[in-house]
């Protein structure tokens, strides 16, 4: 890819770590779990401390939600931020919540720790450049009908802007296939990990859609060399707002973190 110049893994000697509070990502793996939306405060504090204890080492959840429906809900805004503060100071979890909208990026930094990119908006280059001025990590999610190329171009724009700390999402692609949500591109890691220096990580929630496959995903994707997993885990997934049918409990979600320990334990192992 001739016209990467930033991200490409010939313009630097060593792969990207991206440190998110005391979580190397790149060095060590992430485990980011949370609900696709904040819905009340008692909601992310219970879920952000139970999927602490349960091994996670990062809080996830949606204050903006961009739905494929507008009269789904849309997520509480800045009282949803506000509610992933106190679910942080409860835990002390780092947060990664989407921003979706280029006005928005200075005061919702002012509450994340990562900034996510979602999907719908990997292309969307004003959004792009302003998360590559300010001085936090950003999670960018490959599009659901993007190329390698385009997605890595995308990662190109914010780190042209200055901002070094970009972490690349597979989320899966829509393709001819109804069984899955999404059709979840594994072969992205190992072919990510050839091209730039950048740390990938997967979402096999949204990449399946399906709670059942969101275990097997988990581990056959750090056991491609993914440098983390980003998990929608709720405290009561029956009572979601969004997504329930792929929302983990926190009991599911440990024995997932288990698991995924020991397979990344044994890739280093082999890598040796």
């Amino acid at each position: 890819m001739k016209k990467l110049q930033l991200a490409s893994l010939n313009s630097q000697n060593e792969r990207t770590i991206v440190k998110v509070g005391d979580v190397e990502i790149g060095n060590e793996l992430a485990l980011i779990a949370g609900p696709c939306s904040v819905e009340t405060e008692e909601q992310m504090i219970d879920t952000a401390i139970k999927a602490k204890a349960a091994g996670a080492n990062m809080l996830r959840g949606g204050a903006f939600k961009p739905r494929t429906s507008p009269y789904d809900f849309q997520g509480l805004g800045l009282k949803g931020l506000k509610y992933l503060e106190k679910a942080k100071q409860a835990s002390g979890l780092p947060i990664v919540t989407e921003v979706i909208d280029p006005r928005d990026v200075c005061w919702v930094s002012e509450y994340a720790d990562v900034l996510q990119i979602g999907a719908r908006n990997m292309q969307n280059f004003s959004l792009l450049k302003e998360v590559g001025k300010v001085n936090k990590p950003v999670l960018l999610k490959r599009g659901m009908y993007s190329t390698l190329s385009e997605w890595l171009n995308c990662a190109e724009y914010i780190l042209a802007e200055g901002n070094p700390n970009v972490i690349l999402c597979e989320r899966g692609i829509r393709t001819f296939e109804t069984y899955t949500r999404n059709t979840l591109d594994l072969s992205m890691v190992p072919a990510v990990k050839e091209i730039t220096h950048l740390p990938i990580i997967v979402d096999p929630s949204h990449g399946t859609g399906r709670k059942s496959l969101i275990a097997p995903m988990c581990n056959a994707s750090v056991a491609a060399g993914a440098d983390g997993l980003i998990v929608e885990v709720h405290n009561n997934p029956c009572e979601a707002l969004c997504d329930k049918d792929q929302a983990l409990t926190p009991e599911e979600f440990e024995v997932i973190a288990k698991d995924v320990s020991r397979v990344y334990a044994l890739m280093k192992e082999i890598a040796k």
